[in-house]
Parts: C-alpha cells; structure tokens; sequence
C-alpha cells in the first residue's frame, strides 16, 4: 500500500490568513483561516499595507493550529504548498518567506502552487470522484476564468475577462447602492428582496473570443442609472438595483458557460472561486447542468472563499507531478494560469 502523502498548506494571496493539513490531495485535516474582513470594511476595500502586516501577526498561529487540529508535527509533513501568485505582493511574500524557513530548517520540500489552480483544485475535496478532463468557471475578486482542465495541473484558458473580474464588479456597484464591503455576499443578501427583472442593465458580449467576459459596461450602466434616478428625484429600489444587477451578471456567466459546453462535448462542469458562494450563481448553473445532461461540481463555500486546503489539494497533484521549488521562489502578483 503506497504511504499517504501529507502537505503543510500556507495561502495568504490576500485578505486571509490560512493553513491547512491536506492527505493525498483530498482529505483535509484542518484548515485554519484568520480573516481580515472586519479590518477592511472600515476603508471600504482590502488595503494591501494592513494585510500585509496581519498576516505577519498571524502566520505562525494559524499554522500552529492547523498542525494541532490534525494532530500532526512539521516532522510528518512530505510537503509545503505555497501560493505565490498571483495576488497582493506583500500578502504572497509573507506566506512564501514562511513556507521557504520552514522548507529550509525542516529539510521538507517546498512546491509553489497558482492561486487560480488553488481554486480549481478545491473541487477535488469533497468531490471524491472528480478527475480531468472537465470545464471549470473560477469567479472571483481578482479573476474571471473559464478553463478547460485538460489534466492535473494542465489548462487551458477558453475565456477571460477583458476588464473587471465579476467580484471585483460586485464590490463596485455594493458600494455605490450604499452597501459596502464586501460586496458580494451584500448583493445576494439584498437581491431576495428584489426583483432582477426590474432593471435591465446590459449584457456584454465580447466579439473577440467566444468565451471571454465583460463587466465594466453593466457596472457603469448601474452607476448611470443611480445618478439618473437623482437628478430626476427617483425612489431608489437598493434591492432591485442589486438583483437586477446579480441577474445580468449570471446572465453573462451562464451565457458563456452554455456556449463552451454544447461546443466542447464536455460533461463535467465545476465552480470555482469566492462569487462561486453565491447561491443564485450555483443554482443558475446547476440548473442549466442538469438542462444539457453535464455532472456538476461545486465546493462548499468555505473552500470557494480564499483558504490553504485547496491550495494543499493542488500541490499534491504539482508534488506528484515531481515539481520541487528552490529557495528562490519568489512572489509573482501577476501570475498567469499556466505559467510556472
């Protein structure tokens, strides 16, 4: 019977602080996660110098408590999986210098893991039988990707966004109906009370490329339509605004993901990414699975949010693959999916 293989899991692209104990690239032990929410929302937004400087506070007892929850030492680890990019410079760097002393003092070898390929890789979690080839969404702040997942740690981009990521949209127009930070779970709250058909904001197609997204339009069509309503003296709906505006963008995700299925032939599809907790998107999805006979996979929110379990899940597979980093492993902000 071949050994388990233990990876110590270290993210900090961002606004968490996370550390999970992952076997064999399915079975997590712990996952530990210290957020910065609270912090943020009080300037509207993560500012990168503040994470920076929680996460250095924080690093070392989320990866204490990780190692504790599963009941394990740095001595039982056959791995440390790091991101380190694409994100916040100063965020990745500090999880990256931890990952490599730990990597240094302990012998343990060290692999570096993409973000986006983190996200991806939370659907192997909990779904036990997942396996390549398969289509995936990952929608979240900082990207908008849709990727055929050829094999383990092989992708292929079918489309992108050609400005805002869709949570990064969210967080834009959540500020401007009086929301705040953060904006997407805000939206989705408000949009219950609304009606998404009220409004109709547009819906971007980008001419080149089938499948790439665009979502800078709809956020001005929403900033547009707030600032007619006040030079006119119109009653504002905040919820009809938000549902109208959540519509229109599932609208765009579906639409795209529709296209890429039928032309493709694929018949697995999976969600990925913080706006992937947002259960309008995952039912619209699921629902348009279940129309086109495609399995459909998405992890819980907890593992769609930013965490180290799925950054653990994919180093597994890099660790497999043979793939060791040195102790020039650097933090790369602008990390391109596939890139190494």
């Amino acid at each position: 019977m071949s050994k388990d293989v233990r990876i110590l899991a270290i993210e900090t692209s961002c606004d968490e602080t996370a550390a999970a104990v992952v076997v064999n690239g399915r079975e997590v032990r712990s996952n530990i996660i210290s957020s910065q929410i609270a912090l943020h929302t009080l300037y509207g937004g993560v500012v990168p110098e503040i994470a920076s400087r929680k996460h250095i506070e924080k690093i070392n007892q989320v990866i204490t408590e990780a190692l504790r929850e599963a009941d394990m030492t740095l001595d039982d680890m056959d791995a440390i999986g790091v991101t380190y990019g694409p994100g916040l410079v100063g965020a990745l760097l500090v999880g990256v210098a931890e990952a490599k002393a730990i990597s240094f003092a302990r012998k343990i070898p060290l692999v570096g893991v993409h973000h986006i390929e983190g996200h991806i890789s939370a659907n192997y979690i909990e779904n036990k039988d997942l396996e390549p080839p398969f289509l995936c969404l990952v929608v979240s702040g900082g990207h908008t990707h849709l990727v055929k997942v050829e094999d383990y740690g092989k992708y292929e981009i079918l489309g992108r966004t050609m400005d805002d990521a869709a949570g990064e949209a969210f967080d834009k127009v959540a500020r401007a109906i009086g929301l705040g930070y953060p904006g997407g779970p805000k939206i989705e709250k408000v949009s219950h009370e609304g009606n998404p058909q009220a409004i109709a904001f547009p819906r971007a197609h980008v001419s080149e490329g089938n499948y790439n997204f665009s979502f800078s339009g709809m956020k001005s069509a929403v900033l547009n339509y707030l600032n007619g309503c006040r030079m006119k003296g119109t009653t504002i709906c905040q919820a009809d605004v938000a549902a109208s505006f959540q519509q229109a963008v599932i609208d765009v995700l579906t639409g795209n993901v529709i296209l890429a299925l039928q032309e493709s032939g694929i018949k697995k599809f999976a969600l990925a990414g913080g706006v992937a907790s947002n259960q309008t998107l995952r039912n619209a999805m699921k629902d348009e699975c279940t129309r086109l006979g495609v399995e459909f996979f998405c992890p819980s929110p907890v593992f769609c949010t930013d965490n180290a379990a799925m950054i653990g899940a994919a180093a597994y597979y890099d660790f497999m693959a043979g793939r060791r980093d040195g102790y020039d492993l650097n933090a790369v902000p602008n990390l391109k999916l596939g890139e190494r």
